[in-house]
């Protein structure tokens, strides 16, 4: 796994994911709840963009030393109307230069089946698969070596579905928009620099969510107590 993807999804994994609270997310997308509490019939959600475009970065590759681009995007959905939306799935495509093959990844949420692998297909195209590759608490890499075809059927596409299964055996289909992702993948790679500062203000926000989300929580289990002595005794 190349350092560069894993780099920009450690925050996901570090902020994202851990402050969203398992409620918040079996109520947008059950996948990840506990497999008893699951629905048994297929789930579909349309997620949104978190990031205001697609970003490329380029780099060199550690293992082969050769130039290696790839262009991800987070997507998310909104916890509540008019909030903006939480992360919960990062795409990144791995562009290795001169080579036909290319790389599809994602950071896909906790809670869902390795075994059966993931499906994806670009509109209306032919499913392709791809396995997982290592899973954390917060979330499990998954990715699908394709043909450039496949890629280039990306950019003029309008959306990528994504199939996993959850844990009661249902099918999870998320919903990718594809807007500009052509633009993005064939246009210039973001300063090295705008890059860091980029993610420094999306760690601090991540940071400054996640106390607020830590301080709501404990003002719930410290007002449930209250309440209860203050009930009038029958």
């Amino acid at each position: 796994m190349s350092t560069h993807f894993s780099r920009s999804c450690a925050i996901v994994l570090a902020g994202a994911l851990l402050f969203m609270s398992g409620a918040a997310w079996a109520q947008q997308a059950p996948a990840a709840g506990a497999a008893q509490q699951q629905p048994q019939g297929p789930i579909a959600a349309d997620l949104v963009a978190v990031q205001p475009d697609w970003t490329k970065v380029c780099g060199s590759d550690p293992q082969t030393k050769k130039e290696l681009c790839y262009t991800t995007r987070d997507f998310g959905v909104s916890a509540k109307e008019g909030e903006a939306p939480q992360p919960l799935l990062a795409l990144a495509v791995y562009d290795p230069k001169s080579e036909d093959q290319k790389i599809i990844r994602l950071l896909l949420p906790p809670g869902l089946m390795l075994k059966p692998g993931f499906r994806f297909a670009i509109d209306k195209g032919t499913p392709e698969s791809g396995a997982f590759e290592i899973c954390f608490p917060n979330g499990c890499f998954a990715e699908a070596k394709v043909k450039k075809a496949v890629v280039d059927s990306m950019k003029k596409a309008e959306k990528m579905s994504v199939v996993v299964k959850n844990q009661g055996n249902a099918e999870v289909t998320f919903y990718l928009p594809l807007a500009n992702f052509g633009k993005a993948f064939d246009g210039p790679a973001i300063d090295p620099k705008v890059l860091e500062e980029q993610q420094k203000r999306l760690q601090e926000e991540l940071q400054k969510k996640a106390e607020e989300e830590r301080k709501r929580l404990e003002a719930q289990k410290g007002a449930a107590p209250a309440a209860q002595s203050a009930a009038p005794k029958k």
